[in-house]
């Protein structure tokens, strides 16, 4: 990891088509401008780690599930078979 000090106004390059600038300093934060080509995809480290989490999330199953929705419908779901497709039949 490269770490360097910049104030306000001073820029960092990237390649040769990235640009970073630093616009705001405070004391609990930088603000940084960003020019990159829209080819490029600039995110937010932790919106990153929480899509991540959220999308882990969404396909773990709970072990009860099946069980709680047949206790909603009031019955058990029947068993279904895919029927076969029959081929059309070859125009001459």
């Amino acid at each position: 990891m490269l770490v360097l000090t910049r104030k306000l106004g001073e820029k960092l390059l990237i390649g040769e088509d990235i640009v970073i600038t630093v616009l705001d300093v405070r004391s609990d934060s930088v603000r940084l401008g960003i020019d990159a080509p829209r080819g490029i995809t600039i995110a937010r480290a932790e919106v990153v780690e929480a899509v991540s989490q959220a999308n882990i999330a969404a396909v773990q199953s709970d072990p009860g599930a099946e069980e709680h929705i047949k206790n909603l419908l009031g019955h058990a779901l029947p068993a279904t078979r895919p029927r076969p497709v029959e081929p059309e039949p070859r125009r001459t």
